[in-house]
């Protein structure tokens, strides 16, 4: 029989053979690296069977597809290590994640200690250097669940999978239940690393028992997994909440409740300086800004669809007997505020802004930082237009976005999110929506990637990904085109033909939370702020007391000016006071001594160490402001 090669070839092979085969009649050499095969565009096992006229892509070690082969067998090298350990545990799932894979355990009442994870890894080298073939086969779902009678977290998989047959894939003395694909031997698993423990409840239900998740990652060579490793320890480094707490932005009470930020005073500034900056470039891009309630009744949320969607997101009351809903989006005040009003199609676009604070249920253990809450504000923006406008309307908010995050030195990369599982309107009205999007995109020539199923209910979406200054990717801003909830809400405007006809709908933010964003954005910068960012610009530090009248006239002068600005006159050291304002990451230090006294002058110390010397406070400010204007990066112009 034969075959087909990624080139177009032809390969005569024999009934019966597998990719292996294919692989080894190629080359011994790459028959040695091959440890899976794409049949017919689906990833399989090197010895899975083929069959005449299939198409054959072999996937060696080292191509970007093995990797997450590489991680899911990495997963079952772990399962199989603790079963190995540990005589009663219960194995459950390891699927890949992003970077890596997990699996879930049930330990009874024991812990998974921070030994038990050395000894587990110390376990999965010595498995993968015996070398243990990796085999699948198919059976009946019946003598799976007899092969599998003292695991009860597999009986409730095969039996809920429904099917006839089943795959199972054999690791010496070890078994697992799984689709594949695997590698043929543990062999190939030689780069990886347990991070960490956490709870998880079995197939995520809190009303199921808490499990134990083991979390690690796998590569394909020791640079990548060194290199990773690195950037783990970087991130620690720079995580928001540590770092929250260190410049005092933020802080949560247990007496408030999880996942509720509280604002102190930097926070807050930080804040105000993104919201009103935000504010003015929506002004001069033609934004009205409205406000609408935190919360409406609920047959208004049935109305649009989000009962029926999103309400496990949402949090419900009653006021005198009327049943309402806590926002946990902004669209529907807003679409009130375009049927207001009679609209002419004269009058369109309309453009509609708030910074609008929604409430989201979220479990628990999902909540993180500022990344994860349970209250927080959107830069929520809808724009209703006639067909005819939303290319143009689309295009000028990617120009937006881009401009945006160009202020704050982020690249990012581009997904198309299309339609889920769960949604509303129709078939016609999803691709008019989807086709919107993709050919705004095609007419800026920017190079994006789809992600299937992942559009909100009511419609497609542009997903747009911030890379950070450690390569880690955050979903903020976004854009999505709605034909459906104008007909819901039945919006329409009067036409040129003296007729109602329906507008387009886009749902956009820029920032996205703007309270994820400051997470984000404390990361990136990891707290040393740009100068226009920053909650404190400058602190005024005084070497004695004489220069006390001198440095608070020029905090009073900077404030004027509309600076943030504090000092610190204690009787200290200069060098502690120094320190202090570094530790803080404040970008400007001005050091006044006797000699700025006598000559009216300022010395500025920078927040990297530089030093402007005895500068004229009018150039001192001139620097001052122009950073500040600009939007600048940089300490110093």
């Amino acid at each position: 029989m034969n075959v087909l090669l990624p080139d177009g070839a032809k390969l005569e092979i024999q009934d019966g053979a597998t990719a292996y085969d294919v692989a080894k009649q190629i080359s011994v050499g790459l028959a040695k690296k091959a440890i899976a095969a794409e049949i017919n565009g689906t990833s399989k096992d090197i010895y899975a069977e083929l069959s005449d006229g299939d198409t054959v892509k072999l996937i060696t070690e080292k191509d970007p597809e093995a990797l997450d082969i590489i991680r899911h067998s990495t997963a079952h090298l772990m399962a199989h290590a603790v079963k190995r350990l540990f005589d009663d545990v219960k194995v459950t799932i390891g699927p890949i994640i992003k970077d890596g894979f997990y699996y879930d355990f049930d330990m009874g009442d024991r812990k998974f200690t921070p030994d038990d994870l050395k000894a587990i890894e110390k376990m999965m080298a010595k498995i993968a250097a015996e070398a243990i073939p990796v085999k699948r086969r198919d059976v009946k779902s019946s003598d799976a669940l007899k092969e599998f009678a003292d695991e009860k977290y597999k009986v409730e998989l095969i039996t809920d999978i429904g099917d006839e047959h089943v795959s199972l894939y054999d690791q010496g003395d070890f078994t697992d239940l799984c689709r594949g694909p695997h590698v043929d031997n543990t062999k190939r698993l030689k780069h990886f690393k347990l991070l960490s423990v956490a709870g998880a409840y079995w197939r995520g239900n809190e009303n199921n028992k808490m499990l134990q998740r083991i979390y690690g990652t796998s590569w394909q060579t020791k640079e990548d997994l060194d290199a990773y490793l690195n950037m783990l320890e970087e991130a620690e480094k720079r995580d928001h909440r540590k770092i929250g707490k260190q410049l005092k932005l933020f802080t949560f009470s247990e007496e408030a409740g999880a996942g509720f930020p509280i604002y102190l005073p930097n926070g807050g500034a930080l804040r105000n300086v993104l919201e009103t900056y935000e504010k003015q470039e929506h002004i001069k891009r033609g934004y009205d800004i409205v406000y609408g309630p935190s919360i409406l009744k609920q047959d208004l949320w049935k109305k649009s669809g989000h009962y029926d969607n999103y309400r496990e997101n949402m949090y419900f009351t009653k006021i005198d007997d009327v049943d309402y809903g806590v926002k946990p989006m902004n669209c529907l005040a807003h679409m009130m505020v375009f049927n207001s009003d009679i609209r002419s199609y004269r009058d369109l676009p309309q453009r509609y802004f708030e910074l609008g604070t929604v409430h989201r249920h979220e479990k628990s253990g999902v909540l993180h930082g500022l990344l994860r809450v349970r209250a927080f504000t959107q830069d929520d923006a809808h724009l209703f237009c006639t067909p005819e406008q939303l290319n143009d309307e689309i295009i000028g908010i990617i120009d937006f976005v881009d401009e945006v995050m160009g202020k704050f030195g982020f690249e990012y990369e581009i997904e198309v999110s299309t339609k889920p599982e769960k949604y509303i309107g129709s078939d016609d009205n999803w691709e008019k929506a989807t086709n919107a999007l993709f050919e705004a995109l095609k007419t800026k020539g920017l190079e994006y990637e789809i992600n299937e199923g992942d559009g909100a209910f009511y419609g497609p979406k542009i997903d747009i990904k911030l890379k950070d200054a450690i390569g880690r990717y955050w979903q903020c801003a976004t854009i999505q085109a709605d034909f459906n909830l104008p007909e819901k809400f039945d919006l329409n405007y009067i036409g040129e033909d003296g007729q109602k006809h329906r507008p387009v709908m886009l749902h956009r933010v820029i920032l996205g939370s703007v309270d994820r964003f400051i997470g984000v954005l404390t990361e990136h910068f990891a707290g040393a702020f740009p100068v226009w960012v920053a909650p404190k610009q400058v602190r005024v530090i005084n070497i004695t007391d004489g220069q006390l009248d001198y440095c608070k006239a020029l905090v009073q002068k900077l404030k004027a000016e509309g600076f943030r600005v504090d000092s610190d006159l204690r009787n200290e050291k200069v060098g502690f006071k120094i320190r202090e304002a570094q530790m803080e990451k404040i970008p400007h230090m001005l050091i006044i001594g006797q000699n700025e006294v006598d000559k009216e002058l300022v010395s500025v110390r920078l927040r990297n160490g530089e030093n402007k010397n005895e500068l004229d406070f009018s150039t001192y400010l001139g620097v001052l402001t122009e950073l500040d204007k600009n939007k600048s990066l940089k300490l110093w112009r």
